[in-house]
């Protein structure tokens, strides 16, 4: 089975590479990858002791940040490393100020990659989050004494560890990781089930970083000149099912305000077709503009913004949940106390479960049914008070799941 993995990696490579001539992102990745080793060279020596946390993209990488940001304080004298899969986390990460001394692409996972990217320097913890798994990776850092873990894993049923093949990458994990701190019960029983009994139920780590929220500062210029003590709904991480329904509800409800926020800014100027009286953040350049415009609907067109922008909302519908493409983050919403909506294909965001039978969300199969519960709620306002008390109530009941996962990885050290 270890011939047939490499004869995988070997393929995805490949395919990489093809794809790489039609699309950006796979050849921005690609060049990335080649840079992988100088950065950790430049960065590191070998005798440096270093945390290293994978993430498969952005999502990933916002859940194991919590548990990163304590290991940095329990260790202060070692270095970070994060890496990352997916361009789209890579390039959103690398433009921040994060406690990393080093940001890159994981190299392929081939043996002769893995070993030249890890030989710059000792791993003395690495994590990945939530279900990113590099078996050539796994067996080089046993092999090398680090200690590994998962953090926020998350099992489910048509993984490949639960076909009649699985039984091999069952037995490298059981063999190369510590711990695997599960964010829910089921996934620790599915674990426990194939034979993991490395695992425990630690919670997700996302939600430390969401009741963070909260602490910050959340102003963002313009927006209450925008609402003018209207209520206002939040579209965030929108695709085009999610601006259907802006567009519905928008049209039944003109005393309503819309902030919309793409989840890619290419997205930028079709809503500028569909909404063609919209305002764009950044031509707000003074309140004056606001007042003489009135607008209903703002877009906003530059990152960064939609977790402070949130904290503005009455309620949030959340992107991708229509589409198959990933939920988008609903606990960045409902933090702020707001109900949340958005579609029903979720499968890999049990917290999407969690919120709708808390009675702090809902989901629905497609804009249309979404439109008239939405509208509806809006005319009722102790029915939106108590779903935004059960959001936040249902953010606030959570463990602190990063505090459990230190805890424990220190005292396996």
């Amino acid at each position: 089975m270890k011939f047939l993995y490499n004869i995988f990696v070997s393929l995805l490579i490949f395919a990489m590479k093809i794809g790489a001539i039609f699309n950006y992102k796979l050849k921005k990745g690609l060049a990335g990858r080649r840079q992988s080793c100088e950065i950790v060279k430049s960065k590191f020596s070998p005798e440096d002791k270093v945390i290293w946390m994978h993430a498969a993209s952005l999502g990933e990488y916002e859940q194991g940040l919590p548990v990163l940001e304590k290991l940095k304080e329990k260790f202060p004298g070692h270095k970070i490393l994060i890496t990352f899969f997916s361009p789209s986390g890579y390039d959103n990460v690398i433009k921040k100020n994060t406690i990393a001394d080093a940001i890159c692409y994981l190299p392929f996972d081939t043996k002769k990659w893995v070993k030249e990217f890890t030989s710059n320097f000792k791993t003395d913890i690495f994590f990945t989050v939530k279900y990113d798994y590099w078996y050539n990776l796994l067996d080089e850092l046993k092999n090398q004494g680090a200690k590994v873990f998962v953090v926020s894993a998350l099992f489910y049923e048509t993984q490949i560890f639960f076909k009649i093949y699985g039984n091999w990458f069952v037995e490298r994990l059981s063999k190369n990781v510590d711990w695997f701190f599960h964010q829910t019960k089921h996934s620790t029983a599915l674990a426990k089930g194939i034979g993991l009994m490395n695992s425990s139920t630690s919670g997700d780590t996302r939600f430390d970083r969401v009741k963070k929220l909260r602490e910050r500062d959340n102003f963002v210029e313009f927006i209450d000149d925008f609402k003018q003590n209207k209520k206002t709904i939040v579209f965030g991480s929108s695709w085009e099912s999610e601006e259907r329904l802006a567009e519905i509800i928008a049209s039944k409800n003109r005393d309503l305000k819309l902030i919309i926020a793409p989840h890619d800014l290419k997205r930028v100027a079709y809503l500028k077709q569909i909404f063609p009286n919209a305002i764009l953040y950044s031509q707000i350049s003074e309140s004056q503009i606001l007042k003489s415009s009135n607008p209903q609907i703002l877009i906003i067109d530059c990152i960064g913004l939609l977790s402070k922008i949130y904290s503005y909302g009455d309620l949030a519908v959340v992107g991708g949940g229509f589409h198959s493409k990933g939920l988008h983050n609903i606990l960045e919403a409902a933090t702020f106390g707001i109900p949340v909506f958005f579609g029903n294909q979720y499968t890999k965001n049990p917290e999407a479960d969690e919120i709708i039978s808390q009675n702090g969300g809902k989901s629905f199969e497609d804009e249309f049914f979404a439109a008239p519960y939405i509208l509806g709620l809006l005319n009722d306002d102790d029915l939106m008070k108590k779903m935004s008390e059960n959001a936040r109530n249902f953010i606030d009941s959570q463990p602190n799941a990063s505090e459990i996962v230190v805890t424990k990885i220190i005292a396996s050290k």
